[in-house]
């Protein structure tokens, strides 16, 4: 059975009126030198039985330290990512400031069969990209969801 995950993309609109959304770098060493293709919505680990969207409400809190902004949800779907991982996104409104962002951290051997064991963020920095920045930026898996999001706001009155 694939894992699952969830994940919630904020999105504005940027000081030129073009739709930004809010995707964050994982850390640790695997990551640290990789830009296009290694961003990601945040997200995390579905637990069995647990609701998509109070995970990926969780897991934005967990990724960034900041609260999610109120707003209205908008179910983006499944997308399926190159390791099999399904992963749930939901999309809000809300101009967040990211300034205090501050991720949690995980612990792994560091460098591999050293013995040392080395705390990293989860994430190491966010940011507010346009649509097609983001498209670049983004895992190709997590790609999908953007033209689901620009769907939606197109359909918008």
């Amino acid at each position: 059975m694939a894992k699952r995950s969830a994940g919630l993309l904020l999105y504005r609109a940027g000081a030129d009126g073009a739709v930004e959304v809010l995707i964050a770098h994982p850390g640790g060493p695997f990551w640290a030198r990789k830009d296009d293709g290694a961003w990601s919505i945040p997200k995390g680990e579905q637990p069995e039985g647990e609701d998509p969207w109070h995970t990926a409400q969780r897991e934005f809190v967990e990724e960034l330290g900041l609260e999610p902004p109120d707003g209205e949800r908008v179910d983006l779907g499944v997308v399926r990512q190159a390791g099999g991982k399904l992963v749930t996104v939901f999309a809000v409104r809300g101009d967040l400031d990211i300034t205090d962002a501050r991720s949690n951290t995980f612990e792994v051997e560091w460098p591999p069969r050293s013995g040392q064991h080395r705390e990293f963020p989860e994430v190491d920095r966010v940011g507010w990209f346009p649509l097609e920045q983001a498209r670049v930026k983004l895992l190709a898996g997590q790609r999908p969801v953007l033209d689901r999001l620009a769907d939606y706001l197109g359909a918008l009155p």
